[in-house]
């Protein structure tokens, strides 16, 4: 658990009920709802503590250890040092991520090799494996924390992403202070990457039941096709949006992670903003970037109006639009529309806007 954690923890025990608070328990049955992908067998003995999936998301693949990010000295959203995989990758398709609890007296080594033996007898093979601090950052930090530098744990999978209740086995296992840790990141060709962390878990106060066991997080992107499931805004109704509420939110501009390329398939949504101008020819308009919560504040302020000048300059470009009737502005992650705690709210937050001037 945290240092902020163990602090108010006394304070907040003496302001409400008991009920709401308790330790991890010793962990026997797997949470519920939680299942393992039907090709990739659990160690033996094993327990689910946390599980999430998403039918389509991103993930960042690591193909070597973190390197601290060189610049003017860059932080995240809670003032730790960036740190970044270097090489890595970042892919999209089915995402599942499962936070095991192996048996005591097995080791993060033993974890990490047996999920290899499963991966490399499918015709997967190993692109990095590190340990301790070869890995890079801080060795002994888990997903959360502040004003250090970045782990592994919070490239993999920031705090911010982890919806345990506070003090529950699947929050301790993702938040406890981390030793002897094992990195590993495998490629099964045309199906999935999988990358394993898996450490010895260390706290001896509200995450004792689990103290000294070893902790196995698995995270696989699954190649898979994205639904289409995007409605492109015809011009009449940004229009209407725009006169009744002052702004139209749209979610078929797409961009790939950390870029400001329009992809392809935003074609539809560019298309139907230039017959809107063409129809208004005296309106004028903030092109207006929002991204989620992941990343530092900073940089996605300027990912945000990157993106929304992208945007600009296409409509510009090749549509006609005259420069003058755009502007383009980005801000960050500070006008969300729904909660960065889950995938759903993040994508919801991700878009682009359109508001008169």
């Amino acid at each position: 658990m945290n240092a902020f954690a163990r602090a108010v923890f006394p304070l907040l025990s003496c302001l409400l009920p008991a009920v709401v608070l308790a330790d991890a328990t010793e962990p026997v049955d797997d949470i519920p709802a939680a299942r393992d992908l039907p090709w990739l067998e659990r160690f033996d003995g094993s327990v689910v503590v946390s599980f999430s999936q998403s039918a389509y998301d991103e993930y960042l693949f690591p193909g070597g250890p973190l390197k601290l990010v060189e610049g003017d000295n860059p932080r995240d959203e809670n003032n730790n040092r960036l740190w970044q995989f270097a090489p890595h990758q970042t892919f999209e398709g089915a995402r599942t991520r499962i936070v095991y609890v192996l048996p005591a007296g097995r080791s993060p080594l033993e974890a990490l090799r047996g999920y290899q033996q499963v991966v490399e007898a499918m015709g997967g093979a190993k692109t990095y494996e590190c340990k301790a601090g070869e890995c890079g950052g801080d060795a002994g930090r888990n997903t959360d924390g502040g004003g250090g530098d970045q782990s592994v744990a919070m490239k993999l999978w920031p705090h911010s992403r982890v919806g345990d209740a506070a003090f529950s086995n699947g929050a301790c296992a993702q938040t406890m202070g981390v030793s002897d840790q094992r990195l590993g990141s495998f490629a099964i060709p045309d199906k999935a990457y999988v990358v394993v962390h898996a450490f010895t878990g260390t706290d001896t106060l509200y995450c004792k039941a689990i103290n000294g066991r070893t902790i196995a997080v698995v995270d696989v992107l699954e190649l898979k096709p994205r639904e289409e499931k995007m409605v492109t805004v015809s011009a009449a109704d940004m229009g209407s949006a725009i006169a009744s509420t002052g702004r139209v939110a749209l979610y078929g501009i797409l961009f790939d992670t950390n870029s400001s390329t329009i992809k392809p398939e935003s074609t539809p949504a560019l298309e139907q903003i230039a017959a809107l101008m063409t129809q208004q020819p005296a309106l004028k308009l903030h092109v207006v970037g929002h991204t989620d919560s992941q990343g530092g504040l900073e940089s996605n302020f300027a990912l945000s109006k990157a993106r929304a000048q992208a945007v600009s300059a296409a409509l510009t470009a090749q549509y006609g639009i005259a420069a003058a009737r755009l502007s383009a502005n980005g801000v960050s992650y500070l006008a969300p529309v729904a909660s960065n705690a889950d995938d759903a709210g993040r994508a919801k937050n991700r878009r682009v806007e359109l508001v008169p001037f």
